[in-house]
């Protein structure tokens, strides 16, 4: 769809209405008229538009998937993204997904599984029983360490998307497509702060919360429960002990065996009455900050869509060259990853 790709490329450029007009020598209003579907332009147009925006033709051109049917969460009130930043981010989602269910159409349409019911979990109030309630949604033990947390996600038939952008602003949204959860995440972060944003968002949407909770009441107890859910309260005072007098250099392991950030480790220490309130506030005061803290595990990504596009390539499904054009890779990476297992 024509309307929708162009409003993408201009986002994804950050450019206004009227800047694009400037470039391409057209109106605003014929932007807007454009992107709305109203009007059409001519060829000259079209490729003066794709050379303004640095896209070829055909990625103007690509078709959308009219069946999908996307719900997106609201932004938090207290976010930072102008409204053409979060109207990105929602057209990245639905631009990704539309050409992830290619894939899926391409190979008969039920090769995922299905997905965990949206908002099913009530809200006790406390982190650590919510804790336990998600771990348990998501077919978890309650307690010990999570490994690959979006490969468990895709596995379970929720979608993953790590979106490339350069705001730390954004971090997380969720939504559905065709009522199956999906959440979008910004890949520029830590790897354990994309595994924190990761529980953020599902907690969103696998809980059913109150009307009467207040949006940053909700924002609080949705991190808490994220907290909760990667280092649960047993979990935190077997491994670290009743009491700790400081933070020291071995709590770093525990770190790297949860998959947590250290400022996580010590807000759970505290939360847990292990560190006093002294302790927990000289942490923070020396570390100068979360944003300062270096990433300590290897980082997890979504593989779900590459593996039904290699699949549907090696299948005939599809050509390596529109295989290429669905992950938007190289040709020549694409075929050197079509190649035979050497056995």
């Amino acid at each position: 769809m024509f309307s929708k790709n162009l409003k993408y490329y201009r986002l994804k450029n950050n450019l206004t209405k009227a800047a694009l007009a400037s470039k391409v020598g057209v109106t605003p209003m014929a932007i807007t008229n454009y992107e709305n579907g109203d009007r059409r332009p001519d060829m000259p147009t079209i490729k003066a538009l794709a050379k303004a925006l640095g896209v070829n033709i055909a990625d103007f051109l690509a078709v959308r998937n009219l069946n999908l049917i996307f719900s997106h969460d609201e932004f938090r009130k207290n976010n930072k993204l102008s409204k053409g930043q979060q109207e990105y981010v929602q057209e990245s989602v639905e631009e990704y997904f539309n050409r992830f269910y290619e894939a899926v159409e391409l190979l008969g349409g039920e090769i995922l599984p299905q997905s965990p019911s949206m908002h099913k979990i009530e809200v006790s109030g406390e982190p650590e029983e919510d804790g336990k309630s998600l771990r348990r949604y998501l077919g978890l033990p309650e307690h010990g360490p999570i490994g690959n947390l979006i490969e468990l996600l895709e596995n379970l038939g929720v979608l993953v998307y790590l979106l490339d952008i350069d705001n730390d602003g954004f971090s997380g949204i969720n939504g559905s497509v065709n009522d199956r959860p999906y959440i979008a995440i910004n890949k520029n972060m830590t790897a354990e702060r994309i595994r924190t944003t990761v529980l953020h968002e599902v907690a969103h949407f696998a809980f059913s919360w109150p009307v009467t909770m207040k949006d940053k009441e909700a924002e609080k107890h949705a991190t808490a429960i994220a907290g909760a859910f990667l280092f649960p309260k047993e979990d935190a005072i077997r491994e670290l002990g009743i009491r700790r007098k400081s933070i020291t250099t071995d709590m770093y392991m525990v770190c790297k065996e949860y998959g947590i950030a250290m400022s996580m480790l010590v807000v759970r220490a505290h939360l847990c009455g292990i560190i006093n309130d002294s302790v927990y506030r000289n942490y923070f005061i020396q570390a100068g900050g979360v944003k300062n803290e270096q990433s300590r595990i290897l980082s997890e990504a979504p593989t779900l869509f590459e593996q039904l596009v290699y699949r549907a390539v090696n299948e005939d499904e599809i050509s390596i060259q529109k295989g290429a054009e669905l992950l938007k890779l190289p040709y020549d990476i694409v075929l050197s990853n079509c190649r035979f297992a050497e056995i």
